[in-house]
This record gives C-alpha cells, structure tokens and sequence, in this order.
C-alpha cells in the first residue's frame, strides 16, 4: 500500500486539478446544462413510513456520484433539516457503474438516477413536507460541484408504488444473504497515523472488475480506495484508514461495510470481524 503522505499529496493534486477546471468552465455551463432534479412523491408504506425519490437527469456525456465516489469524485452530501413531520431519513443507493477518468477509477451514475429514500414521520399520519439541500458533483471533461434545493409536500393516502421507484429498489446490491457470502473477516493493523485493513470475504465472482469499497460509520475517518485481488472464490481487499484531521481513532468493526461492486452485480456486507 502506498504511504499515506503519498495518497494524501495525491488526492488534493487532483482535486486542485478538478477545482481548476471547475472554475474555468463555470462560467460557460448553466445548471441545466448538466443536471435537473425532481421529486418522485412515492407513497406510503403499511408502516405508516413514506417510499419517496430524487429524480436526476443528466444531459449527455454527464455523470454523477455514488455515496463513495471513487478516486476522484465529488461524494454527495444531503441536508434534510428543512423537512417538516421528517423523524429520520434513509437514502437507498442503486447499484453504481464503475468508469474511468483521466486514469482514476469513479463511482458513480450516467443519464439518470431514482434515488429512493425512506422517510419516518415524526407524527404518524400527519403530512410530510420534503426538504433539502444536495451536494453532488457531475463531470464530464470537467468536474463541477453543484448545490440543489428541493421542496415539496407529499402525498397522503396514496398506497400504490411509483414504478421508478420500485426499480431503483430492486437495483440495489444483494445483502449478504442473498449472495450466500461465506466467511467474512477483517485483520487490521496499525500503521503511521492509521490502521491497515485486509478483509477476506468467501463468495463466488459476481462479474468482471470486481471492486471491494470499504466504509465505516465514522465520518472523520477517511478511507483509501482498496486494492482488490482474488483467489478462488476467496476475495481480498486492502486498505489504509486515517482520520481525516490527524486525530488517533478507534475502529467499529460492526460499523464498517464493505460493497463489492463488479461488471454484473453487487453485494453489501455490513459488519467486518476479527479473524
């Protein structure tokens, strides 16, 4: 694994490169001409939760991404505090497309993207009105931090399921269960200023370009992209853990997740043992 300093210097080159760029084009693109948003108002669920989405429509050679955008992307960030009746939001990412950019894997969404969300009203059965701020980054030959409002009252009564919304759920990856993953173990060891961390995960190959991205449930704590190997049906990914201001940090390991994204499907693994 690289040292730490060297991913650290890496990353923000390329972020002064994307910034630079986003500067020089902002002027000459309009927001519609890279993305529109909208509201899929859903419907309510038997448990009194709201089945709502955000629509994103990207213009042609435009993308956008997921929440662990890769490399070299901008991850999205959501502010639901303008809401009313909204006790706990809940976003449910569809699986992601990997690509390139100038030699960096991404992570993320071509065309368009339903992103579904599960709301819990604070009152049950009384109206619901959605808010938010969104920070997301789209790119194209350039890179362009974007900041969307949306607002809008949903619907009451309405038990039937949106068919947008319903794909995007059924897109998502398989738990762990469903894509009957075997033995999942995590061996992490401190390094300089962070933690190295090996999962081994047994579990058949989904497809080609198998990529193992790892989380936590940490906010401070960044994570390098992964370098993924396989062995049978054994795969590997090894990663380095820092905290994202210097700080020392202790690790939950049943906070961490790990998405094996591949050219088929994907799987999300919640929770990473000793082993």
């Amino acid at each position: 694994m690289p040292h730490f300093s060297a991913m650290i210097k890496a990353f923000f080159l390329s972020l002064v490169a994307t910034l630079s760029l986003s500067l020089q084009a902002a002027p000459a693109k309009s927001l519609d001409d890279m993305v529109t948003v909208s509201v899929l108002p859903g419907w309510t669920m038997a448990d009194g939760s709201h089945v709502a989405a955000l629509k994103f429509v990207l213009k042609d050679g435009w993308k956008t991404y997921w929440r662990a955008p890769g490399e070299a992307g901008i991850p999205p960030h959501f502010n639901w505090s303008g809401s009313r009746n909204v006790a706990g939001v809940t976003v449910e990412w569809p699986t992601p497309v990997q690509t390139v950019t100038n030699g960096m894997r991404t992570i993320g969404y071509r065309h368009s993207l339903v992103l579904p969300i599960r709301l819990t009203p604070a009152k049950a059965g009384q109206p619901i009105h959605l808010a938010a701020e969104l920070e997301i980054g789209v790119c194209s030959d350039i890179c362009v931090p974007v900041t969307l409002s949306i607002a809008q009252d949903l619907p009451r009564g309405v038990t039937r399921p949106d068919p947008q919304i319903a794909a995007a759920l059924a897109s998502r990856p398989y738990t762990a269960k469903e894509a009957r993953v075997g033995r999942v173990v995590c061996r992490v060891t401190p390094v300089k200023g962070g933690l190295h961390v090996v999962a081994e995960v047994d579990m058949e190959q989904m497809g080609k370009s198998e990529l193992a991205v790892l989380e936590t449930d940490n906010p401070d704590l960044w994570v390098a992209q992964a370098v993924t190997s396989r062995n049978g049906n054994r795969l590997r990914a090894e990663t380095e853990i820092f905290h994202a201001e210097g700080h020392s940090f202790a690790l939950n390991r049943s906070g961490l997740r790990i998405t094996i994204l591949s050219s088929g499907d994907a799987v999300d693994i919640r929770g990473c043992p000793a082993g």
